[in-house]
């Protein structure tokens, strides 16, 4: 059952919840390879609605090496971190049914239903949450400083699958441009996944230069965020103050008009379906068709779509 947070939950018309079928539709695909930080890995298999999976090694907390993969089911068995830094926190255990959280910093941990602060919380996914940049008047937020002291910069390069990057996408209307921000390792499997699923939304001048996260964008244009808050989806003009806001109850600001709703659906249907997962023992087969829907964010008074809009 999807987790909601404290925002609430309100269908809009435009969009409707329903399971993820490999990512969301817009036609064709296109081909290439991101630059920047690159890409390692390779392919095997054929993974949700004709799409093939990618895997590639990390490291993670305890310094052991895992296999992640996109369209993975994940899951698995929850162990202790026995050493390091983390030693007593869990890692593991996070399954694609438990992708989506919220706009709210720190959701999209299963069994966490609120809350901005990560703070002793373990790793459900390996993958560590976010260190995310904000603007002015970010002091009020302590989570902000509370995830720089845990985890350091975003160019940490002991975070599992490398240093914090992003890449953006625009939009074919023009209107609307998209930010990924992930490790290096999921933001680049996520590039060519967004491309083929997404193609007829995307404008064909769109750059896939990977480049290393600094503080933007920041965590008041995010509208979602993945896997226990490891992966954000932002907006460019998009302020959502409550995101500078210690209050876990605090009402989100509702999305600009002028949003492309079918790129915004797609890309994120695309990120629910792909985004790479530490496969569990004995295989890593998708299983993104049985995962349960989860609104994107509420708080933006509506809940998107985990597949392409008909």
């Amino acid at each position: 059952m999807p987790v909601i947070d404290s925002f609430g939950s309100l269908r809009d018309s435009e969009l409707d919840g329903r399971s993820p079928k490999g990512g969301g539709g817009g036609g064709g695909g296109r081909g290439g390879s991101a630059r920047g930080p690159g890409k390692s890995g390779s392919k095997s298999g054929k993974s949700g609605s004709g799409s093939s999976s990618s895997s590639t090694p990390i490291i993670i907390s305890d310094s052991s090496s895992k296999t992640s993969s996109t369209y993975s089911n994940g899951g698995g068995a929850t162990t202790i971190i026995s050493s390091g830094p983390f030693a007593g926190r869990t890692q593991g255990g996070g399954d694609r049914s438990q992708i989506y959280g919220s706009s709210m910093y720190g959701s999209g941990y299963p069994g966490y239903y609120t809350g901005h602060s990560i703070a002793e919380r373990g790793f459900p996914f390996f993958f560590w949450p976010l260190v995310i940049g904000a603007g002015v008047g970010y002091e009020s937020a302590h989570y902000i400083d509370e995830v720089q002291k845990e985890f350091g910069s975003p160019d940490n390069s002991s975070r599992p699958g490398g240093a914090e990057t992003t890449v953006s996408f625009a939009s074919a209307s023009g209107n609307t441009t998209l930010w990924v921000v992930a490790d290096n390792t999921t933001t680049t499997s996520l590039i060519d996944e967004i491309y083929s699923k997404c193609a007829s939304s995307l404008s064909n001048s769109t750059s896939r230069t990977v480049m290393a996260y600094s503080d933007n964008p920041r965590a008041e244009s995010v509208v979602q965020y993945y896997r226990a808050s490891t992966v954000a989806l932002a907006l460019d003009g998009y302020n959502n103050t409550a995101a500078l806001s210690n209050d876990d109850n605090a009402t989100a600001t509702p999305l600009p008009e002028w949003r492309d709703t079918n790129m915004l659906s797609c890309v994120n249907n695309t990120i629910g379906a792909a985004v790479p997962l530490v496969n569990a023992a004995g295989g890593h087969r998708a299983m993104a068709l049985m995962s349960t829907p989860a609104p994107l964010s509420a708080a933006v008074a509506m809940t998107w779509v985990l597949v392409s809009l008909v």
